[in-house]
């Protein structure tokens, strides 16, 4: 913000603007309460305050210039959650092409003082092959200081396995909506007083959303790898309606008009591919290319 014409120059953004913003800025302030006791008020020198809807636009701005410029070597960026990729045949090429990029970055990350922690982030080789023997599996470096190579990465809240299995993930939000699930036990149980109908959405609004997230991700793997998921729907349905052991599930899917998670992991790829295809986010396009080329080799 230091140099408005600049930034009006570069982004289009006009003088008057930039101005308000920076005023917006300067002089904030920011307390930290520890066991109740209230710290004195420290002066912010770098980012944008939290909480505020125009934040992450913000942050967006003020990385807008980010080096992306190279050799075989993406970055995709959300907010602050930032992942650098390469591919190729040779996993030493990759890491040769991945330590060039963090090279530059750090030197760019230090330039405008965003604060990365080496050891927070993580490198992970994905791969269908379990080992490759002529991977020497040097380590990653930022600032000089060592990025651990690690089997699973969580990103964008999906845990990514090296063998892109997605098991770690599903294991993980199984846990996750279960633990709703015993909380929302006393509303849900055969025993509530709560209508049917009401039990199926606070189902539909509370549990089923935590499976399901970012589907279109893994809705591609085979049925089996959602079992553990459909049973939890299962256990919903048989502890809601509090029928007898003889029921059929499949009877219990159509009287709560339900799909099968991994029906239901279909409607939603589906559903985002179609409404991607004019995505301006190039990397979607591409995905969205890609799944339309493997539904025709199919």
């Amino acid at each position: 913000m230091e140099n408005s014409k600049a930034c009006t120059n570069h982004l289009g953004v006009p003088n008057r603007l930039v101005h308000l913003l920076r005023n917006y800025l300067t002089n904030r302030t920011f307390r930290y309460r520890i066991d109740g006791t209230l710290s004195t008020a420290r002066p912010i020198r770098a980012g944008v305050p939290q909480g505020s809807s125009l934040s992450p636009l913000l942050y967006a701005l003020f990385t807008s210039d980010i080096p992306q410029d190279f050799h075989k070597v993406h970055i995709a960026q959300f907010a602050d959650d930032t992942a650098v990729y390469a591919t190729d045949i040779n996993p030493n090429t990759i890491r040769a092409r991945l330590q060039n990029a963090a090279d530059r970055l750090g030197d760019w990350f230090q330039r405008w003082r965003i604060e990365v922690n080496p050891e927070k982030s993580a490198a992970v080789l994905f791969s269908g092959f379990r080992r490759y023997p002529r991977w020497n599996r040097k380590q990653l470096t930022l600032y000089g200081r060592p990025v651990p190579w690690q089997d699973k990465v969580k990103y964008l809240g999906v845990t990514f396995d090296k063998r892109m299995s997605f098991a770690a993930h599903i294991r993980r939000v199984r846990k996750k909506a279960a633990f709703v699930l015993s909380r929302l036990y006393p509303m849900i149980s055969g025993k509530s007083k709560m209508s049917l109908r009401h039990k199926v959405t606070l189902y539909k609004i509370c549990i089923r959303p935590i499976m399901t997230y970012a589907s279109p991700v893994f809705a591609h793997l085979p049925h089996r790898s959602f079992s553990s998921l459909q049973k939890l729907q299962n256990k919903f349905m048989r502890m809601a309606t509090n029928c007898p052991w003889f029921v059929r599930n499949s009877d219990l899917h159509r009287d709560l008009d339900l799909p099968t998670i991994a029906s239901y992991f279909k409607r939603l790829s589906k559903s985002y591919f179609k409404r991607t295809e004019s995505h301006p986010n190039p990397l979607v396009v591409k995905a969205c290319s890609y799944n339309a080329q493997s539904k025709r080799r199919s």
